[in-house]
């Protein structure tokens, strides 16, 4: 298991065929005012990449931003709206179709309200991961090994995850509920982007 560090762009033809699990690194949870700093994708067969964009990156990325788009390729995330919208926002892609491990949760885990990566990762694959790095400023000259470790453990295990809630979604019965929260979520994103990130436009009021 081995974690790459790419500027600007993922190399060409690192990534198996098949799902990839996919996060980002930004200044902030402003979208619009907070970069992208980093992207951080895996095949799920052991290695994690990670794309670093500088602070007068253009985002042009073709080969990443192909993955991303690809139609046949899922994409798996956790909380998969934050990411959508930045992806949209500085990649210019939608990434999908997707799987959101936090909405999976949600919908199947009814008997906790803890549905952070690190309670999946603990409760379902008996693993601890820190997320100390969590905050940390991604938008500096250099990553520490602590922040690469970090950020790469962000999908390490979304493969693994994903394959379990498979299995509890469809022990429920609430796969197609599920595809179609996944389904709306790139339009959820879009709405966050155009100034709705609170409003529940469903709402009565």
């Amino acid at each position: 298991m081995s974690v790459y560090l790419h500027e600007e762009d993922l190399p060409a033809d690192v990534l198996a065929a098949g799902p990839v699990a996919v996060d980002t690194e930004t200044m902030g949870l402003i979208t619009p005012r907070d970069r992208l700093c980093l992207l951080q994708i895996s095949d799920g067969k052991g290695d994690e990449h990670l794309v670093r964009f500088g602070p007068d990156s253009d985002y042009a990325a073709p080969n990443l931003r192909a993955v991303l788009a690809d139609p046949q390729r899922l994409k798996l995330f956790h909380f998969a709206r934050f990411d959508l919208a930045a992806i949209s926002h500085y990649l210019n892609v939608t990434a999908a179709p997707l799987f959101c491990t936090k909405i999976a949760s949600r919908l199947t885990r009814t008997y906790t309200d803890r549905h952070g990566l690190k309670e999946l990762v603990k409760e379902m694959l008996a693993t601890d991961i820190s997320k100390q790095q969590q905050s940390s400023d991604w938008g500096g000259p250099a990553l520490s090994e602590a922040q690469k470790d970090y950020a790469a453990s962000d999908v390490r295990y979304l493969h693994r995850l994903h394959a379990e809630f498979v299995v509890r979604l469809e022990r429920e019965g609430r796969m197609q509920l599920a595809q179609a929260c996944f389904d709306f979520l790139p339009h959820r994103a879009e709405l966050d982007l155009a100034g709705w990130p609170e409003i529940d436009i469903f709402g009565h009021s």
